[in-house]
Formats: C-alpha cells, sequence, structure tokens
C-alpha cells in the first residue's frame, strides 16, 4: 500500500509537471532553452540544499550516464514542446520511453509476464485514443527527433534510478552537474523569458522535477523496470483530468474511454509473478 501511494504520488509531479512545461512553453512566458537553463539550477539547488542539511557532501556522480540522460530529456522535451503537436508529442515520448524500459528490462533478465505487454501495449491504446491529434496532421520531423531523444532519456534515466542507493543524493548530483551543460543553449541564445515564465520554471525545476525525481527514484528499486514503464502511462490521463477540474470542463466520452484502457492496462500489468516486485 506504502508503495502503491509513493508511485500515485510520483505520477502526480509527473503529471504537474507535464501542465506547467505547457503553460511556459506553449503560451510563450518562456523560451525552452531559458526555461530547461532555469528548470535545472532551481532543481539543484533545492536538492543540494536537502542534501546538505542532512550532513551530506553532493560529490561526483559515480557514472556520468545519469546527468547525461537528464541532460538529453530536459533539453529534448523542451525544444521539442514548442514545435510538436502536444498529443503527437506525449505518444513519441511516452512510446519511446515504454520500448526503451521495456528493452531495458530484457537486457538486466527481468522476468516480464506476458500480461504486463499486454497491459503495456493496451494502455498505451488508451493514450492513442486520447492524444492523437485530430484533423490533418502535420509533423515536424526535427520536433519528433527531439522528442525522441527526450524519451531515450527518461527511459535510461529511470533504468539507472533502479540503483539509485540514496535516491536523494543521487538525483541532487544529477541535477548539479547537468545544470551548467544545460545553460549553454540559453547563454548562447537568450530566448527570452517573463516573470511568470521564470516562476513556472522555478516549481518546476525544484518541486515537480527535483523533488518529484528524487521519490521517483525512491521507488524505483523496488519495482521492475516494465511495471515502472507501464505505471508512468497514467501520466497524461492524470494531466487532462486535473486540466478538466481546474476548468469545470465535464468529461467527454473520448477522456472516460481513454482512462479505462489506460487502468485498464496497468491493473493487467499487475497480474502476473509479483516475486518481482522487489
Amino acid at each position: 500500500m506504502r508503495l502503491g501511494l509513493l508511485v500515485a504520488l510520483a505520477m502526480l509531479a509527473f503529471a504537474a509537471n507535464s501542465v506547467i512545461n505547457r503553460m511556459a512553453l506553449v503560451d510563450g512566458a518562456a523560451g525552452p532553452a531559458s526555461f530547461a537553463a532555469l528548470r535545472l539550477f532551481s532543481g539543484a539547488i533545492v536538492l543540494a540544499a536537502l542534501v546538505r542539511m542532512r550532513g551530506r557532501a553532493i560529490g561526483r556522480p559515480t557514472r556520468a550516464v545519469g546527468p547525461l540522460a537528464l541532460l538529453a530529456y530536459v533539453l529534448g522535451f523542451s525544444f521539442a514542446y514548442v514545435s510538436l503537436d502536444a498529443g503527437l508529442g506525449a505518444l513519441i515520448l511516452f512510446g519511446g520511453v515504454q520500448i526503451t524500459m521495456f528493452a531495458g528490462a530484457v537486457v538486466r533478465g527481468e522476468d516480464v509476464p506476458l500480461m504486463r505487454w499486454a497491459g503495456g501495449c493496451l494502455a498505451f491504446a488508451g493514450l492513442v485514443v486520447l492524444m492523437w491529434p485530430g484533423g490533418r496532421l502535420t509533423v515536424d520531423l526535427g520536433g519528433a527527433a527531439l522528442m525522441l531523444v527526450a524519451a531515450l532519456g527518461w527511459g535510461v534515466y529511470s533504468l539507472v534510478g533502479a540503483r539509485a542507493d540514496d535516491p536523494l543524493a543521487t538525483t541532487a548530483r544529477n541535477f548539479v552537474w547537468a545544470a551548467p551543460v544545460g545553460a549553454l543553449p540559453a547563454l548562447l541564445v537568450w530566448d527570452g523569458m517573463s516573470g511568470w515564465g521564470a516562476a513556472l520554471a522555478i516549481v518546476s525545476g525544484a518541486v515537480t522535477s527535483g523533488l518529484g525525481y528524487a521519490l521517483w527514484y525512491r521507488v524505483l528499486p523496488q519495482l521492475p523496470a516494465s511495471l515502472a514503464a507501464v505505471a508512468q502511462l497514467t501520466v497524461p490521463i492524470i494531466a487532462v483530468a486535473g486540466g478538466m477540474l481546474l476548468i469545470g470542463e465535464a468529461i467527454s466520452w473520448r477522456f472516460a474511454a481513454a482512462a479505462g484502457l489506460v487502468l485498464g492496462g496497468v491493473a493487467l500489468s499487475l497480474c502476473g509473478p509479483f516475486r518481482a516486485l522487489r
């Protein structure tokens, strides 16, 4: 029960992060380079302060893959978001994450039950129902490529997190070492940021990204990679549901069908050898 609540809280943080990024980037409150830079630095400052309060040093990451994967995700996502249809971008992102994490599970020799494969496919079908763009679809190839980079980055970042011995310190190191490199695009070409955009970037970096990712690293060692992948498919559903609550929209048949498919897929994924849960 406790693990389930922590996973649900992490998914809520991810969904809030998605909404905040959309508010900043799509509405023009911040450019992708400036938003990504401030997001990373805000997360680094808050996480480093928390680690220091525990009397620990940040130190160097034992492997560069953590900061590099975080950079790939944050920069790829920010730049892709401003040129790619939001629905198509979500499908590319979550589809890529699923492939990356299921592949990682297989390479590690994880016992992935057939029901989890089926559950992942069913849940992703729910996202297609919800996110598929209406009308004529025009794909920005550059944006699609950047979103694939973001998907690979987040998938690898999550796979690495399964081996984090100290979730908070590991997340802090990733942000601290990624932040200076992540600021380079903004230093080379400043793309602007309003006060509202800066506030959104700080909240995204310090709370929904920094603390949210630390929580994700807290639960990942207790989850099979394949199950962690499927669980993340609930994020767009939570984000859309939150938007409906905030603006008072009625639940559409499309959302209801998509939510049923996604939640059904997650439930199906839980049917299998529970010995895989560590």
